[in-house]
C-alpha cells in the first residue's frame, strides 16, 4: 500500500540524474505519406474541422529524439486531404498529420471517414499502424479479410494489393519503412493483424539478456514479443519494470506508449522526454542515452533497419 501511494508522486516529480535539459511535451510539425490507443478516442459525430494555424505549433526537438503527446494528433490538428479519388462505397475522406520523415522512416497519424476502395497497385512501403479508434478491414488479393479495431496493430507489407474498408471512422498512428525490395515470401503479400489481447504480459517472454530494442537492459527486467520480423522491419510489444539503464547505440525505432511512465534521454543533445500513455516517440539509428522506467511500461514498437 505504501509503494502504491508513493509511485504516483515519483512519476510526477522524477528528474533524471543525467545532465539534461527537461522540456515540456513537444509538437513537431511537417499528411499521410503525402498521398496516401491509451483509451480509444470517441468517434466524432462529424469529420474533423480544418485546423487553424495556432492549432499546429512548430517546435524544434532533438535530432535523435522526437516526441509527440496524443494531443499532437487530436482530430482538430489533422489537415484534410479531401475526398478519396477512387472508392466503391461510402464517402471516404482523409485527414492526416506527419510527425517526422528521414527519407526512409516516417511516422504520423491518419483519420478516414466511412467508405471502401480497391488497392490494386502494390504498396510502395511497409506500413505499421496502431488503431486509436474505429473499425475496418484490409483484404488481400485472393479475397482473404483481416478485421481490426481499437488497440490492434496492423502490418501492411510492401507489395501488398487488395482493398480497404473503413466500417467505422478510423483514427490511427502509423510508421512506415521505405525499404528497397518486397521482402515477403510466397505467391502473394498478406496483411497481418495483431490483437490487443495478445499484448498481455503473460504472452511475452523474458528478453532482459538480449533485448530487441536496446541490446541489454543492465539487469532491469524486460519482456517482449516480436510478432513481425521480415527483412529490415521488426514489429512487436515491449515491457519493462522500473529501473534505469544506459543505451550505447540504440536501434532506429518508432514506439507508442500504452502503459506506464518512462523517461528517454538523448545523451548527445542533452534532452530528456517524459513519456506517458498515448505518447509517440521516434529515435534515430545509433542514438545513445538513458532509459529511466518510473512505472512499469508497455509500448508497441517498430524497428527500421
Amino acid at each position: 500500500m505504501v509503494v502504491a501511494a508513493i509511485l504516483p508522486l515519483m512519476a510526477s516529480s522524477f528528474t533524471p540524474s543525467h545532465k539534461v535539459t527537461l522540456r515540456p511535451p513537444s509538437s513537431i510539425s511537417f499528411s499521410y505519406l503525402d498521398t496516401l490507443s491509451p483509451s480509444p478516442l470517441s468517434t466524432p459525430s462529424s469529420p474533423p474541422s480544418p485546423p487553424s494555424t495556432s492549432a499546429i505549433p512548430i517546435t524544434t526537438t532533438s535530432s535523435n529524439l522526437i516526441h509527440a503527446p496524443l494531443t499532437y494528433f487530436s482530430l482538430p490538428n489533422l489537415a484534410s486531404k479531401g475526398p478519396r479519388a477512387t472508392f466503391d462505397w461510402g464517402t471516404p475522406q482523409d485527414w492526416s498529420r506527419k510527425l517526422c520523415d528521414d527519407g526512409t522512416f516516417r511516422a504520423g497519424s491518419w483519420y478516414c471517414s466511412q467508405g471502401g476502395w480497391p488497392s490494386p497497385n502494390g504498396k510502395a512501403v511497409t506500413e505499421v499502424f496502431y488503431v486509436l479508434d474505429g473499425h475496418g478491414m484490409l483484404g488481400d488479393s485472393d479475397g482473404a479479410k483481416h478485421y481490426f479495431g481499437p488497440g490492434d496493430v496492423v502490418i501492411i507489407p510492401k507489395g501488398h494489393t487488395g482493398r480497404w474498408d473503413v466500417n467505422m471512422p478510423i483514427h490511427k498512428l502509423w510508421a512506415v519503412n521505405a525499404h528497397e525490395r518486397v521482402e515477403e515470401s510466397g505467391p502473394l503479400v498478406r496483411v497481418s493483424v495483431h490483437h490487443s489481447m495478445n499484448f498481455a504480459r503473460h504472452c511475452l517472454r523474458d528478453t532482459s539478456g538480449e533485448d530487441v530494442l536496446y541490446g541489454t537492459t543492465g539487469g532491469v527486467a524486460s519482456a517482449s514479443n516480436t510478432f513481425y520480423d521480415v527483412g529490415p522491419t521488426k514489429v512487436g510489444v515491449w515491457t519493462c519494470e522500473p529501473g534505469s539503464f544506459y543505451v550505447a547505440s540504440g536501434a532506429r525505432q518508432w514506439f507508442h506508449v500504452v502503459e506506464g511512465v518512462v523517461f528517454i534521454t538523448d545523451e548527445m543533445e542533452g534532452v530528456s522526454e517524459r513519456c506517458v500513455p498515448g505518447d509517440t516517440v521516434v529515435l534515430s539509428a545509433g542514438w545513445s542515452g538513458y532509459v529511466d522506467v518510473i512505472e512499469p511500461v508497455k509500448k508497441i514498437f517498430t524497428v527500421a533497419e
